[in-house]
């Protein structure tokens, strides 16, 4: 394994950041935040935030990493020796490290219901909402699915950034799109579907609040991993002649569609069905389930969507676990098996009071919410936009201007429109927008 490992093509770096992007976010969360947010209405307005907010923080990130040439932590240090702005980094690595021990436990749910749905125990079942809580709440399943998810994940990322990270995105992305293919014919063949279809993508601007517009601002900035440094460390790995605002537009477009699928996906079904679409995020683990059910073949295609799930939430898992291996191992790639291992195992260990959170510690609270939603708060609330705000801040005041057009012009003909625009956006705007975004999450606003 060489030095300085490098995607060995542009759509490998592409597909593994679309799916770093792509996981939770796009097909659990936004499905029922639309659902209880307006639909057509909420999903206008986070492809608009996605454009002057995630686009313009992910293509921050790809500058400063393919700049420096270094992860996360060694990146900022390199731009500002011997200052605290390396803080971002640690950050980074940190909300990394909290929120993959928890979304690992999610991941080891979605493994119990494939391993369910494939045996034929979610056949016939008559309450899908007392399953999903029994299914959780056993300590035993619910640590063991836990740590096979997070050996999959060590695995991958162990094998290094051309044959794990890549190599495996360019079957799984792939994989996802035919899956959601099969089951967007599925939905959209079943009667009343297109009540559906009209309530995702029709805007109702009459249903439109406040609180929507904080949401649609709020899922943009979080579907596209942006704030906690990864894509700093991936694009680490990327060569000069790369074209950064081209990939930047490719994974924010390639991440709308993939939320414009997941509605397709399953508002059809649900309105189908007379569920009402705001079930929240119960949606995909008792409400999808119940509906399969009742069509014909209904268990295949309910198993190609945990199996899409499953793919959705790996990819992501990989960006996390590699931006710790790549701040541990600081370019010395022979360590990276045994940083994989071990960081992998202590995420484990870390994780499993949120495993346990829906059982054994289920009296157990942080502020009044349980293990589990606690660190999700903190990951999801705090560090997150913080990540965010101080890389807007760092990356246009910090960096020289004329690097930062150097990065722009490295792959690309006619930057100088498309900069300005990118250098406002990064600015100003974007930290105005998250400084709102994050007064929301905490209540303030």
């Amino acid at each position: 394994m060489s030095q300085n490992e490098q995607w060995t093509s542009k759509l490998g770096f592409i597909l593994a950041s679309a799916g770093s992007a792509i996981g939770i976010g796009a097909i659990w969360k936004l499905p029922y935040v639309a659902g209880t947010s307006g639909g057509g209405a909420f999903f206008l307005l986070f492809i608009l935030f996605t454009a002057i907010i995630g686009l313009p923080l992910l293509l921050a990130e790809f500058v400063l990493g393919r700049h420096t040439q270094k992860e996360a932590i060694r990146a900022y240090d390199a731009v500002a020796p011997g200052s605290l702005w390396k803080g971002i980094g640690y950050l980074g690595v940190i909300t990394c490290f909290i929120l993959l021990s928890f979304y690992s436990v999610v991941g080891g749910w979605i493994l119990q219901y494939i391993f369910a749905s494939v045996t034929g125990q979610l056949n016939g079942v008559s309450d899908y909402g007392s399953l999903f809580n029994s299914t959780i709440a056993n300590p035993t399943s619910a640590v063991i699915s836990q740590f096979v998810f997070l050996l999959l994940t060590i695995v991958v990322v162990a094998r290094g950034i051309q044959n794990g990270i890549e190599k495996a995105n360019k079957i799984l992305m792939p994989a996802l799109f035919i899956l959601f293919i099969i089951i967007i014919i599925r939905s959209l063949t079943l009667d009343g579907a297109m009540e559906g279809v009209s309530f995702f993508l029709y805007p109702d601007f009459s249903k439109l609040t406040s609180q929507t517009i904080l949401f649609a601002m709020g899922q943009a900035f979080f579907s596209l991993s942006v704030g906690v440094s990864v894509m700093v460390t991936y694009s680490s790995y990327l060569s000069k002649q790369q074209n950064l605002p081209k990939s930047a537009i490719s994974i924010s477009a390639l991440n709308i569609l993939i939320s414009l699928l997941a509605g397709l996906a399953i508002f059809p079904a649900v309105f189908s069905m007379g569920v009402k679409p705001t079930e929240g995020p119960g949606l995909l683990f008792i409400v999808l389930p119940s509906i399969f059910e009742q069509l014909p073949f209904g268990i295949v295609f309910q198993t190609f969507f945990l199996a899409l799930f499953l793919f959705a939430t790996l990819t992501s898992a990989f960006s996390m676990l590699e931006i710790i291996v790549a701040s541990l191992a600081k370019g010395e790639q022979h360590k990276r098996i045994k940083l994989s291992w071990i960081s992998g195992l202590l995420i484990f260990v870390v994780g499993i009071p949120s495993a346990l959170s829906y059982g054994l510690l289920s009296d157990v609270s942080i502020f009044g919410k349980s293990i589990f939603d606690a660190f999700d708060f903190l990951v999801s609330n705090i560090l997150m936009p913080l990540g965010a705000l101080l890389i807007a801040i760092f990356v246009p005041w910090k960096m020289k201007k004329d690097v930062l057009i150097e990065e722009f012009k490295h792959g690309s003909a006619n930057v100088k429109r498309w900069f300005s625009l990118w250098l406002l956006a990064i600015r100003y705007i974007a930290p105005v927008l998250i400084i709102i975004v994050f007064l929301n999450m905490l209540g303030f606003i």
